[in-house]
């Protein structure tokens, strides 16, 4: 059963007007919500998020990673963040949790994480929430969970402390997917090298069949000056350890993962989001996620054993709220 807890809920913004982009670009906050539900609808296809078994495998990897002997199920999860529910629900196919709630400051966002859940069978109930005010209360669950969250949050540490308080005492969070201050740098420099070579390569004769719509094009640059105001942290590991222990945390841990991965993924989502997507068929599809998948393994099994993992592109967090 999915439901919807708060009838209050604002409903989502997808189509802003040029004013509202104007002042979210001075409003943090704001431009979460805009920015968020003007791609609630096609994130899921921009990213490649699905809820089969390439991405449960792909999300229970995270967690495996961070937390190798997890004692499973648990029975109540949220996700913080939720964006269209890639992380939560691909975990609960796993058998991770038994209940979710998907939270999202972003109604669009969590309007496609219900209509998801819902369309997988999954007992999982949605509010729109602030991060640094979680509208639940006080010990309620046994996991909280997100993915490439905590860098959209202002105040990271405040936040933590409300993850902290919805979690029984003995629960956990893991958060993942968070970027590195050093992959940033790099995953940014690449990604607007690509789009700068692919929008003006494509210009010119033949390759004009490559080319999207001028008028997609600018859509796509507006929704990056948005994109560069709602990313506002990076992290090294230790940044994230120390937060979580300042907010309470115990037992808290860090991984890093992605180097070789990255330097791959950022050029090709990129490729992928400056061409039409009709040309790009199966076999596209394939190098893409056969080319990452060799990557991760050289990251995994070679880059791991001899780079420091500040380097590499993703963090990962994990803690404990402290029994009474």
């Amino acid at each position: 059963m999915t439901t919807i807890d708060n009838n209050n809920d604002p409903a989502p913004n997808p189509h802003a007007t040029a004013e509202q982009v104007e002042a979210a670009l001075k409003d943090t906050k704001l431009a979460q919500v805009l920015y968020h539900d003007w791609e609630a609808e096609t994130y899921d296809e921009k990213w490649s998020i699905s809820f089969d078994e390439r991405c449960i495998d792909y999300a229970r990897g995270r967690l495996d990673l961070i937390l190798p002997d997890a004692d499973l199920p648990f029975g109540r999860a949220m996700e913080l963040g939720c964006g269209t529910g890639f992380f939560l629900l691909n975990l609960m196919q796993s058998g991770v949790a038994d209940k979710g709630s998907v939270t999202d400051l972003s109604p669009g966002m969590v309007k496609v994480a219900l209509r998801n859940a819902e369309n997988l069978g999954l007992d999982v109930d949605g509010r729109v929430a602030d991060a640094e005010s979680i509208p639940y209360d006080d010990d309620t669950f046994d996991l909280v969970v997100g993915h490439a969250v905590l860098h959209h949050i202002p105040d990271v540490e405040k936040s933590l402390r409300e993850v902290l308080r919805v979690l029984k005492p003995g629960g956990r969070f893991v958060f993942a997917g968070e970027p590195s201050t050093y992959g940033d740098f790099y995953a940014r420099w690449m990604s607007r090298a690509t789009w700068w070579a692919t929008t003006n390569i494509t210009k010119f004769g033949p390759l004009k069949a490559w080319r999207r719509p001028q008028e997609e094009l600018d859509e796509s640059s507006r929704a990056a000056a948005l994109e560069a105001v709602v990313d506002i942290h990076t992290f090294s590991p230790e940044d994230l350890e120390r937060l979580a222990s300042s907010a309470g945390a115990v037992d808290v841990r860090s991984s890093s993962e992605e180097l070789a991965a990255a330097m791959l993924g950022w050029p090709v989502r990129t490729f992928e989001a400056a061409v039409p997507p009709e040309k790009l068929g199966w076999g596209w599809a394939r190098f893409a996620f056969g080319g990452w998948k060799r990557m991760t393994w050289f990251d995994d099994n070679v880059l791991r054993k001899i780079v420091p993992p500040e380097f590499f592109y993703n963090v990962l967090i994990t803690g404990v709220k402290p029994e009474k």
